[in-house]
């Protein structure tokens, strides 16, 4: 009886202040829906296309012709300008208004048909990833398709036929069929790494603020006594409010994800159930920060640094196994790289819940976890002192 009224009591006074400072509104709602929307619409073709790119056509011939109409063809590169030299191209690349530039030499025709093995030189900016691994992959495309043809032509012209040359040039055919993303969706894997990715981040840091805010402005003696002297109750009562927002809000993005933008999911019940123990793991690594550094401004870096640093470290671009192990170590205390094996298991491969139970385990050992060191909040709380 005890325990309910006080966790009523202090469930009435969080969302007090909640309501009472903008803060929350913008952590907690607007800005995950403001970055949800930036992800979907950045990736709405699922992959970026047409990369602003350039041409120097120093031979002029049919095939150098044929060969620029072919590059500006492909999907991946718009051929917006042609260079006259090698320098006006860089001049390009630097001012930023293009991506790369593909260069074909002087007498490439002559050279190919004589088996001079001409040299087809492509460059790509690499300071922006994406854009410069698009144009690259564009160009080594065309540039193996047109090597391939010139060999074709100089076989045909030796009288073989066309299916013998072609059998020779590829003997075999590769058919490729990519599990849990046939279209190669960048948005499929992107979004639902970055947004849950940025979710976490932002549990941290109010999660952070609303703890210890209260030893900075020393209202958390009342807040104690709200409780009835419990500090169980007292994160309990403070939390359940914000876990009830979070769990709302993730599954809405879950609906956008799955439902609207029509991303694949195996099993939707796993993942509604892994939000809000995701929700709760989260909240308990920053308990975990407040208790061992019952500081806003210490407890606030650390969490923002953790948070931001699981974009990388949680794997979600590289591989953990790949990791040097001193930092792939650190992907498995972070609630975000456990809710993302379970993505990957439940909603893009659909296995049985039965293989994930070690995910879904691992995020109930952070709520343990936390209520285990608990005891070591209590005592700052009840003694609040700020040190800035």
């Amino acid at each position: 009886m005890a325990f309910a009224k006080g966790l009523g009591s202090t469930m009435r006074r969080e969302i007090r202040r909640l309501g009472s400072r903008r803060v929350y509104l913008w952590a907690m709602v607007l800005i995950p829906l403001a970055v949800a929307f930036f992800f979907l619409n950045l990736m709405e073709s699922g992959l970026p296309t047409k990369v602003p790119t350039a041409i120097i056509d120093l031979d002029n011939s049919s095939m150098s012709r044929n060969l620029t109409r072919s590059l500006g063809s492909t999907e991946l590169i718009d051929l917006s300008y042609h260079a006259d030299s090698y320098h006006e191209a860089m001049e390009m690349v630097r001012s930023g208004r293009i991506y790369g530039f593909f260069l074909i030499p002087r007498d490439f025709e002559a050279h190919a048909l004589a088996g001079r093995t001409p040299t087809l030189t492509y460059y790509s900016n690499m300071t922006y990833f994406v854009p410069g691994t698009l144009a690259y992959k564009g160009f080594k495309t065309m540039a193996v398709l047109t090597s391939g043809k010139v060999v074709e032509t100089s076989l045909t012209g030796k009288g073989f036929s066309e299916d013998l040359a072609g059998t020779i040039l590829q003997p075999i055919v590769v058919d490729t069929h990519p599990i849990g993303n046939p279209w190669t969706n960048y948005s499929i894997y992107l979004s639902n790494s970055f947004i849950p990715g940025l979710l976490e981040l932002m549990i941290f840091m109010v999660t952070c603020f609303s703890i210890c805010g209260e030893i900075k402005h020393r209202t958390s003696v009342e807040w104690i006594a709200y409780a009835h002297g419990s500090v169980t109750t007292a994160l309990i009562g403070k939390l359940l409010p914000q876990t009830v927002i979070f769990t709302v809000m993730g599954w809405g993005f879950d609906a956008l994800l799955f439902r609207y933008s029509g991303f694949p999911c195996g099993h939707t019940w796993s993942m509604l159930l892994a939000m809000p123990l995701f929700v709760m793991a989260s909240q308990a690594f920053a308990v975990i920060i407040c208790s061992a550094v019952p500081n806003l401004r210490l407890a606030m870096s650390i969490c923002c640094l953790t948070g931001i640093l699981a974009f990388s470290v949680a794997a979600f671009s590289f591989p953990v196994e790949s990791m040097y192990p001193s930092i792939g170590i650190f992907s498995y205390i972070l609630p975000v790289r456990w809710y993302f094996l379970i993505y990957i298991d439940q909603a893009l491969n659909g296995i049985d819940m039965y293989y994930s139970r070690y995910c879904f385990v691992a995020l109930i050992v952070f709520i343990l976890v936390a209520c285990s060191i608990a005891w070591r909040l209590k005592k700052r709380l009840l003694n609040p002192v700020y040190v800035p």
